[in-house]
């Protein structure tokens, strides 16, 4: 904080005394470096919503407004209340509270309204693990708005341990010791930092090693994916070095090792479609561990090419086709997770 406040003042001399340009600037300042290390971790956002745009352009007056109409709002100890219970939620919400200023919620209510009306017919929020509560009352107040309460999805995220020499680094606020993204970033690197982040269900508890991260061994597991997609590249070019192009005689390949790479590779398509649908991209990195052992299995027990001087054969050619399939959904699967798919290790 103390970097931001020198800043601050360095764009801004007078601003010494003044709350708002420091409260402006400073705020400015933090949202450059929010912006910066997400760009740096390959997150680009479209669209940085200030919440107190809402309160200063009047949309939760206007929000606030439609439901005291609408009967979904209701006057109690000098507070205003959205009726929650009538749409599932454990109990009704303070929207106005009894000083006159508008509650968390209210903000809330205006935002899933400008949401809608920018023309999204499906609004996913992403909270923090101890936001539960909050499922229901995002669902009862798009009910109380008219709209149906399906149109929100809420997800729910757990907190991230990490563990260092076996043992998890302790982080505190208070004693300085707080890791950010881009610690975490220059200790094991943008990949495998993203990969480490989603390779998990969003709603299970995540431990990321950091010593198993920095290893390039196929213990650790973005490496192990990255590793079979390089391996497959260099094939790919030794084939491309001897003249060798793929060839399309798929009865040729009755190899037990081949058929459980072509059933892997069919399945690429399914296991995408399902992550989409259930906001599980966990699945798809799972998958690309399991297709590289596949692969890896398959290249120990199945020549892709001639060896010496002897002939390439139309086996030599179908499997090397094989190859390039499986590359291509390697990096279609690196490129969904925003990891780099190298072509060489």
């Amino acid at each position: 904080m103390s970097d931001i406040a020198a800043e601050v003042l360095r764009r801004e001399p007078g601003a010494l005394g003044d709350q708002e340009t420091v409260r402006r600037v400073g705020v400015g300042l933090m949202f450059e470096e929010i912006k910066s290390s997400l760009h740096d971790f390959g997150t680009d956002f479209d669209v940085f919503f200030h919440e107190d745009s809402l309160h200063q352009s009047g949309r939760v007056d206007e929000a606030v407004a439609k439901l005291k109409a609408n009967g979904s709002l209701y006057e109690k100890d000098g507070a205003w209340w959205l009726r929650s219970t009538d749409f599932g939620d454990d109990k009704d919400r303070v929207v106005i509270k009894s000083d006159g200023n508008p509650a968390y919620i209210a903000g809330d209510i205006a935002y899933l309204v400008d949401k809608r009306a920018r023309g999204f017919d499906l609004c996913i929020y992403m909270l923090g693990a101890d936001h539960h509560g909050y499922i229901a009352r995002l669902k009862a107040a798009a009910a109380a708005l008219g709209d149906d309460p399906d149109t929100v999805e809420v997800l729910i995220g757990q907190l991230v341990n990490l563990v260092s020499e076996g043992q998890p680094v302790r982080m505190s606020k208070r004693a300085g010791t707080v890791i950010t993204m881009e610690d975490l970033v220059d200790a094991v690197g943008v990949d495998a930092a993203r990969y480490a982040m989603i390779r998990s269900s969003v709603d299970s508890g995540l431990d990321i090693d950091l010593d198993l991260l920095r290893k390039h061994s196929n213990d650790n597991p973005v490496y192990y994916v990255q590793y079979a997609h390089a391996r497959t590249s260099s094939i790919l070019r030794n084939a491309a070095d001897l003249g060798i192009t793929p060839g399309e005689d798929f009865a040729l390949l009755t190899h037990e090792r081949e058929g459980d790479l072509i059933r892997t590779i069919g399945e690429f398509p399914r296991v995408v479609a399902t992550a989409a649908e259930l906001r599980e991209p966990h699945r798809v990195a799972r998958y690309l561990e399991e297709l590289a052992g596949t692969y890896h299995r398959f290249q120990q027990d199945c020549r892709v090419l001639p060896r010496g001087d002897e002939e390439t054969t139309p086996l030599h050619q179908v499997r090397l086709q094989l190859v390039s399939a499986t590359r291509r959904v390697f990096a279609a699967g690196l490129g969904l997770l925003g990891v780099t798919a190298p072509e060489r290790m």
